[in-house]
């Protein structure tokens, strides 16, 4: 399974300080191995290192 443009996704990500945080994303662009994305809890826009993504895991839409 692949990330996907328009997809949310729940990632656990290293960022460039050593700290590992988990993020709900809205994926709107991936080019050049960054991911560019709004953190659904804090409505920011946001670029990822795809290359520090641990692990990553589609949501489901709420019903």
């Amino acid at each position: 399974m692949r990330i996907a443009i328009g997809q949310i996704v729940e990632i656990i990500y290293l960022d460039k300080a050593g700290k590992i945080t988990q993020r709900r994303i809205d994926i709107l662009g991936i080019r050049d191995g960054r991911i560019r994305a709004t953190c659904l809890s804090t409505g920011a826009p946001r670029v990822f290192l795809a290359s520090n993504i641990l692990s990553w895991r589609p949501v489901r839409a709420a019903v």
